[in-house]
């Protein structure tokens, strides 16, 4: 039976890539692809416009548009809502800016279904690709350390928490509680963190890392002391199912 897979993408000013992103899915993935959701978050460029273009192309994509940038996490909150409410198997999200290879993902669900993993992350840094990537070396170093208190703290053995491609099975969906998560860009690792105090199977699978000069909205500084409140966070209990 085929699996259904489908796939949100948050969408900010994404008007230079989403119709490359879109372009880059192979075959095989279409085949599996039960919907797409494109989450426009109050763009100021021309996003909605070729949105709306992609969607005259292809019938499996849906729009989402917010008059008002509402961040992040909220964007991610809604995508995960529709694919939860759509009878999907697996839903991948995956950004607007081309960082991440939707190439990959197919196989990667082909291992979540072989080991029975419940939540995936791409790793940029698991394929030893980061800095030939493009990477800048201060994200690179910033991260690996971030990385290790991370392990320390959840008991893995992960090699990137700040990549936003995750893939989500059936179970992952229904039990994690989204809505109480971060609006922001933390929401990733506090998905991880409650994946983690619910004891869903976690796994990482290398992808390859593309830096190619795409503006990035997140603040290093202010990101980084949100980790450590996730942190904080999983030790006093705050993400138990």
């Amino acid at each position: 039976m085929t699996k259904k897979i489908s796939i949100f993408i948050p969408a900010y000013n994404a008007a230079a890539h989403i119709k490359n992103v879109i372009n880059r899915f192979p075959a095989r993935l279409w085949e599996s692809i039960h919907q797409i959701y494109i989450i426009n978050d109050g763009s100021t460029d021309s996003t909605k416009e070729v949105v709306e273009k992609l969607c005259d192309d292809h019938h499996k994509i849906h729009p989402v548009h917010f008059c008002k940038n509402q961040g992040y996490g909220t964007v991610v909150k809604t995508g995960l809502d529709l694919c939860r409410k759509d009878s999907c198997d697996f839903a991948v999200c995956l950004h607007a800016d081309e960082q991440y290879p939707p190439e990959y993902i197919i196989q990667m669900v082909d291992e979540m279904e072989k080991e029975e993993v419940d939540l995936m992350q791409g790793s940029r840094i698991g394929s030893g690709t980061a800095l030939s990537g493009g990477m800048p070396l201060y994200k690179y170093i910033a991260g690996m350390c971030l990385v290790k208190l991370e392990n320390f703290i959840f008991r893995m053995q992960l090699t990137d928490y700040h990549s936003g491609f995750l893939i989500y099975n059936r179970r992952s969906l229904n039990t994690i509680s989204f809505d109480k998560l971060s609006r922001s860009f933390d929401f990733d690792l506090e998905v991880i963190a409650s994946a983690r105090a619910c004891k869903l199977k976690i796994a990482e699978y290398p992808i390859p890392t593309r830096y190619a000069g795409e503006i990035s909205y997140l603040n290093p500084v202010v990101y980084g002391l949100r980790v450590l409140k996730v942190l904080f966070k999983f030790l006093c209990g705050a993400y138990r199912c």
